[in-house]
């Protein structure tokens, strides 16, 4: 069974534009280039293809198929190389529920323009990914529909005793499609086994693909949270897969900058962290901001990576950890929300669409502030010399630090990627009851004895200058910072 281990999204990560852009905000077609250029020259064994906050785009096969006919020829989508959906859910994107349903029909279309190209039953688009995943009811309502509302129609009549759907206009295929649920909160994450576990009951599937979120538990708890509880999930995964012997094929969302998931070209550590993951998410960052040859040998090391069993996790030890250092969190995220929220206005846009909403996005409102989404935050944090991997570690003990060094091999090495990163002149900006708090965090790493890159400290002290005066140059120098980073945010 043929299950992609790299995944390609379309996540405004990135600081260069790849060369086939015609400007620096993806939209359109130079979407269609990316997945051809993904598939092609990266050898990434998957395109996620968002369709959030966009048209729908019914004719993604087709373009994809004619404009580049000999490499797909030669490469059959949909078995080679799988093209996944991503959805809205209309749980919580109301504005957006409709499209879901959009969505939805143009697969059949897919399917008709696949099997005039292939002169078979090639299937190119067969599974999508639901984000803010809540319940097994949430999976089997979205498979359901598919299978009652779309693909159903082939047998129904329009009139009594006429011909069916399908006799008039053609059947309607596939008739089923696999549902990937993508969890996104720290009680759905930590409920991920017990929801899975449900819908094998139920369903009885052959197999099941899980994802699980990195950038958006990271942004509503804490780097730290976010990776034990990521952890605990797929220990709790692993233990549904020996129970009913159906074969998990976790997907874990990484980005490049260590707040939200540390997976570069240059630094594939989250394969040993992450053992039992099968798929990993390839964002525009690590596709567009290092050379080709280094991205693609890292690709090629992911697709070659054996999935084995999760590192073992102390739940009972973890657990309070997570719970305290997220409170400490959030705390010192509301303190610097207003300063976050201004300054995230000049974070330049790499994509033509409104991301999804995430959980700070309505969940905290109620809690008296909100953010922006994970990377214009990071990348306003990291403009302005404080990491936000450093926020809510002051919580931790010495005793809390062996257990999460035990438990979380690669903290240290994420920890101090970031802490290369700090600007310490630019805390003067911060409120000082939270810089009270980092520096705490900075003696328990030994700041003093790291190594500072002085070219991205120099540029951020001068991001603070342009931003204190507006001055036109702010935005230029946030992308030379990132440059140097390697990633927007």
């Amino acid at each position: 069974m043929f299950i992609p281990k790299t995944m390609s999204t379309q996540h405004p990560d990135n600081v260069r534009a790849p060369f086939f852009a015609e400007n620096s905000v993806l939209e359109g077609d130079d979407e269609i280039k990316e997945a051809f250029y993904a598939y092609s020259h990266l050898k990434c064994q998957e395109q996620l293809w968002d369709c959030e906050g966009k048209e729908v785009d019914n004719f993604i096969v087709k373009k994809l198929l004619t404009k580049y006919e000999p490499f797909f020829m030669q490469n059959k989508l949909g078995k080679d190389f799988f093209l996944t959906l991503r959805v809205p859910n209309p749980e919580i994107e109301k504005n957006e529920a409709k499209i879901l349903l959009e969505t939805l029909e143009s697969i059949p279309r897919n399917f008709d323009i696949a099997k005039i190209f292939y002169n078979d039953n090639t299937v190119p688009i067969f599974e999508v990914a639901l984000p803010m995943a809540s319940s097994v009811e949430s999976i089997i309502r979205l498979k359901e529909y598919y299978t009652q509302f779309v693909s159903g129609k082939s047998a129904k009549r329009i009139i009594e005793n006429d011909i069916t759907i399908g006799e008039w206009v053609g059947n309607f295929l596939p008739e089923e499609i696999s549902v990937i649920p993508l969890f996104e909160t720290m009680d759905k994450i930590l409920d991920a086994g017990s929801i899975i576990g449900k819908y094998i009951e139920q369903v009885k599937p052959s197999y099941m693909r899980v994802w699980l979120a990195r950038s958006d538990p990271a942004l509503n708890y804490g780097f730290l949270p976010a990776v034990l509880i990521n952890k605990i999930s797929l220990q709790r995964l692993h233990k549904v897969q020996e129970k009913t012997s159906v074969p998990l094929f976790p997907i874990l969302g990484c980005g490049s900058a260590p707040f939200r998931g540390n997976l570069r070209p240059d630094n594939l550590n989250c394969l040993d962290g992450y053992p039992s993951v099968h798929t990993f998410t390839i964002q525009s960052a690590f596709k567009y901001d290092y050379p080709e040859n280094k991205v693609r040998e890292a690709v090629e090391k992911i697709n070659a990576h054996k999935t084995g069993r999760p590192n073992p996790v102390a739940e009972e030890e973890m657990l309070p950890v997570v719970e305290k250092v997220s409170a400490t969190y959030v705390n010192q995220v509301r303190q610097l929300a207003a300063l976050i929220n201004d300054f995230s206005r000049y974070i330049p846009s790499r994509r033509r669409r409104k991301m999804h909403i995430g959980l700070f996005g309505y969940s905290r409102g109620s809690e008296g502030f909100s953010l922006p989404r994970a990377i214009p935050f990071c990348a306003s944090l990291y403009s302005l010399g404080l990491p936000p991997e450093l926020l809510g570690l002051s919580a931790l003990t010495e005793k809390d630090i062996d257990g999460v060094m035990q438990n979380y091999g690669n903290f240290e090495n994420d920890a101090k990627d970031a802490l290369r990163y700090v600007n310490r002149d630019n805390f003067r900006v911060f409120p000082a009851a939270v810089i009270k708090e980092v520096e705490k965090v900075l003696a328990m790493f030994d700041f003093s004895s790291m190594d500072v890159d002085e070219k991205h400290r120099k540029v951020t002290g001068i991001i603070l200058e342009d931003y204190s005066k507006k001055a036109p140059s702010l935005e230029e120098n946030i992308i030379r910072a990132s440059s140097i980073r390697g990633f927007l945010g």
